[in-house]
């Protein structure tokens, strides 16, 4: 027997949990910046106060995370409690078992917040399907936004500290500055607690004026890739096109499937760079995340490139606790199936995402066979003759492109239909109708691309450009891209695509 919610009460419950979210402090919106330059005045009074910095920057990330996720800040600051206590008991405990049952806790506790809050719908989804509709009636109301991340950092902490691998904190608001720190609380990059925790402990912040500098540019290229490339595209192109595929021509269709591939490395890669951008500016290091992927020549090489947090945790804390490559073949196949699989379900709940993941197993999985047959076949494209590595990137760069489509699309039904108007009514006839009616749109995605696919050396340059530049002259850049995004996102903000992740 079950008793109903009433849905008056239900509606209610989830206003009160997820109050404000419907404006979060996003990096590209004007209200952030503003609040960040503000935030950033009085950040420089605390930088030779160590504990008053970590209070200051623990209430305003706090307040950061209340406006996405409500009263769930209340789970990250549980998150905090939970693996600073259970760290500290699998440091000094000196019974090999009792670590092993408290880092499984830790797990468990992690895996427990991010499976009730992710996974429910689907789960009770797949027990209706199979049980009949009306199985189970319960579903869960909200997705505490950036979960994924702040789950995966806290783990880390823990099951480094179990490896020997880091000696614990001493003091609960470190732990909590670290967990909570608002630049890559959200979306990423996921930040190794080994790689982070030593800078908590400086005593006095210096940021040099490389620092500066590159965190400048990094805001600068974010906020392009994100406001101008990435919402433009995805609000007049992207979106029309997969949301109803059967009023487009296969070559549109086609042409979706790039512009997204371009639209989600804009605005996720955009968000990591700002957030590197931003800690720079706080006089904290992050690792790079995005490593111009699309110039991957092999699908082994893309994944070293996209997501290199992720790719990395996933690595180091599932891919070689399996066993790697270190057992047979095929055990080495099934690990690094499984791994992407699972990487695919952190994603998200459906089974596109499952078959996302799965398609990227099979494909490393088909690679890595491919250089044992043939010696001579390289991992990556730097290694490779430029005719190879030009067939190389294009293969990559489609492949990667059908897995978009599975991403991207709403239900598989979205992708059958994406499918079958790309194979079945492409209308090549049409192609310079096309062109000419999406002429703004296909030269930014062109640009975009253009811009991608340029030297690193040009990147170099760039930056040290505005390193090199007069602070004074630095300032106005940032004041007057403060203007331009307040003037852009005058209307809907977009929320950056990994939010949901």
């Amino acid at each position: 027997m079950t008793l109903p919610v009433p849905e008056e009460l239900l509606s209610r419950l989830q206003a009160l949990v997820a109050y404000d979210a419907a404006s979060p402090l996003i990096f590209s919106s004007g209200l952030f910046l503003f609040l960040f330059v503000a935030f950033l005045t009085l950040y420089g009074l605390f930088r030779r106060a160590p504990h008053a910095r970590t209070l200051y920057v623990i209430l305003f990330s706090l307040y950061f995370y209340y406006k996405s996720s409500g009263l769930y800040f209340l789970l990250l600051i549980f998150a905090a409690t939970s693996d600073f206590l259970i760290a500290r008991g699998i440091f000094y405990t000196w019974k090999r078992s009792t670590k092993r049952w408290l880092v499984a806790l830790s797990v468990a506790v992690n895996l427990g917040m991010l499976g009730y809050f992710k996974y429910t719908n689907f789960l009770v989804e797949i027990a209706n399907g199979l049980f009949g509709q009306g199985f189970l009636q319960f579903q869960n109301i909200f997705l505490p936004v950036g979960i994924s991340f702040f789950v995966f950092q806290s783990m880390s902490y823990t099951i480094d500290i179990y490896r020997g691998q880091l000696r614990p904190l001493d003091r609960w608001l470190d732990y909590l500055f670290y967990l909570s720190f608002f630049p890559q609380l959200v979306a990423g990059p996921i930040v190794r607690a080994r790689d982070f925790i030593p800078q908590i402990r400086q005593n006095s912040i210096v940021i040099t004026r490389e620092m500066f500098g590159t965190g400048l540019f990094l805001i600068l290229t974010g906020l392009f890739k994100k406001a101008v490339i990435s919402d433009f595209i995805s609000l007049n192109f992207v979106d029309r096109i997969f949301d109803e595929p059967l009023l487009y021509t296969g070559f549109e269709c086609l042409l979706g499937i790039y512009g997204y591939a371009l639209q989600i490395y804009c605005d996720f890669s955009g968000y990591s760079d700002m957030a590197i951008g931003i800690a720079l500016l706080l006089g904290f290091r992050f690792p790079k995340n995005f490593d111009a992927p699309y110039k991957s020549a092999t699908i082994t090489e893309f994944w070293r490139r996209w997501h290199i947090s992720l790719s990395s945790w996933l690595r180091d804390y599932l891919y070689i606790p399996l066993g790697g490559n270190r057992k047979s073949g095929i055990r080495t196949a099934a690990n690094l199936f499984l791994t992407m699989l699972l990487g695919g379900l952190w994603h998200g709940a459906a089974l596109r995402f499952l078959l996302w993941g799965a398609l990227h197993g099979t494909a490393l999985i088909l690679h890595k066979a491919w250089m044992a047959l043939i010696p001579t076949a390289k991992a990556r494209g730097a290694e490779m003759k430029p005719g190879w590595r030009i067939l190389g990137i294009l293969m990559t760069f489609n492949l990667v492109c059908f897995g978009w489509l599975m991403f991207r699309a709403e239900s598989m039904q979205t992708v059958r239909l994406m499918l079958h108007q790309i194979f079945h009514s492409f209308h090549a006839e049409l192609i310079p109708q096309v062109l000419a009616g999406y002429t703004s749109v296909l030269l930014l995605i062109a640009a975009g691309y253009l811009l991608h696919l340029l030297p690193g050396k040009a990147d170099f340059r760039a930056r040290h450009m505005v390193i090199r530049t007069p602070l004074p002259v630095q300032v106005l850049m940032l004041a007057t891209l403060i203007w331009c995004v307040m003037q852009l996102k005058s209307s809907d903000i977009q929320p950056f695509i990994y939010f949901q992740f």
